[in-house]
């Protein structure tokens, strides 16, 4: 196992001078991960969809630095165009797999969006890099904790459990989506080791559980809770019990990481903090820390049914046992809760303009 330090130093041995893709690189993630790879002076280039204003949101400070493909993974012809790009670059590239549709809730508005995004999006990856025989060093398709869903009575003697009755998730657990993101990540999933099977192509699938922190769509429940709190006196919620493994975004960017540069190819890897927290008590946090910081005073909460998941959608329980990558790369969170959700709410309190045409509430 590596210490922090060494670790950071065989990532940079990695990654220096070596060319990168990122898709969904403007994202919250991706734009975490396109800063963490240019710390390590990785030539970066980015996958981000095609608009009328061509507007990068999260990354148009870090432009000069890197370069843009502007293209729709659901356009074959537009991702082999960005791939051959890529292989003129030099050696052989690795690509982060980050480009989605990934809001739970938005997924029943559009699913067949999602789907195409998801699911043809991805195989037209994988494919245009067996079409062009592309020799990649190894590709990272991000899944996510959605994947596991609910307990499954029928086979749970295959789940793990702590002493005190939480579950606890590995690349082992069994899978069982809830929605139709989910669903669509557990197909990228399996397309991405599929095509590892039959042609050999060096893929790894990551697993990340909630992630939060600066630039993420206010419409998640940490940046539901914040910008509501920021704004108004009185926090609309919907179903409070739920228990989710939170990790910050920077963490998350490192996971990818190490999971892609010292993974093996056909290979799961999951983490996120190891700890499960309610929705009710994170709410509790994300308050009292920011009326520590003097951000907002006494808030009330009302939960109410009309925010909560479609049906019965809603995954109750979710944390994450990271030993396997943490045994490989010495990966560990960083940032506990506190430091993490202080650094987003300072974010967003200082970013109104970037989030206020973007909420639900």
């Amino acid at each position: 196992m590596s210490t922090p330090d060494a670790l950071d130093t065989r990532i940079r041995e990695q990654l220096q001078g070596h060319p990168v893709l990122v898709t969904g690189a403007d994202g919250f993630v991706g734009s975490h991960l396109v800063e963490e790879l240019l710390r390590h002076d990785a030539r970066v280039h980015v996958l981000v969809r095609a608009t009328s204003s061509g507007m990068l949101h999260n990354l148009g400070g870090l432009r000069r630095q890197i370069t843009v493909h502007r293209a729709d993974l659901s356009d074959k012809q537009a991702v082999l165009g960005v791939l051959k790009v890529l292989r003129s670059d030099g050696e052989r590239p690795i690509i982060f797999h980050l480009g989605a549709q990934a809001h739970v809730g938005e997924c029943w508005a559009r699913p067949y969006e999602t789907l195409t995004a998801n699911v043809t999006g991805t195989v037209n990856l994988l494919q245009s890099i067996v079409d062009l025989d592309l020799d990649i060093y190894r590709l990272d398709t991000a899944g996510s904790s959605e994947e596991y869903g609910n307990v499954r009575a029928d086979v749970r003697e295959h789940y793990r459990f702590t002493s005190d009755g939480a579950l606890l998730l590995d690349e082992r657990s069994p899978v069982n989506p809830q929605s139709v993101y989910a669903t669509s990540k557990v197909a990228a999933d399996f397309l991405t080791r599929n095509y590892h099977a039959a042609y050999g192509l060096p893929t790894v699938v990551t697993r990340m559980f909630n992630n939060y922190g600066p630039r993420q769509n206010p419409r998640f429940i940490t940046g539901t809770i914040i910008t509501q709190a920021l704004s108004r006196d009185t926090i609309s919620l919907g179903y409070m019990d739920a228990k989710r493994d939170f990790c910050f975004v920077k963490d998350g960017a490192r996971g990818h990481i190490c999971a892609t540069l010292f993974g093996t190819p056909g290979e799961i890897y999951v983490y996120g903090s190891g700890r499960a927290i309610s929705i009710a008590d994170w709410y509790d946090l994300i308050i009292r820390l920011g009326q520590e910081g003097g951000h907002w005073g006494k808030k009330e909460l009302r939960a109410t049914h009309d925010r909560a998941r479609l049906g019965r959608t809603e995954v109750e329980e979710l944390r994450v046992d990271y030993s396997k990558l943490a045994g490989l790369t010495g990966w560990a969170p960083a940032y506990n809760w506190e430091d993490g959700l202080r650094a987003t709410v300072e974010w967003f309190a200082a970013n109104r303009d970037q989030w206020i045409g973007r909420v639900d509430w």
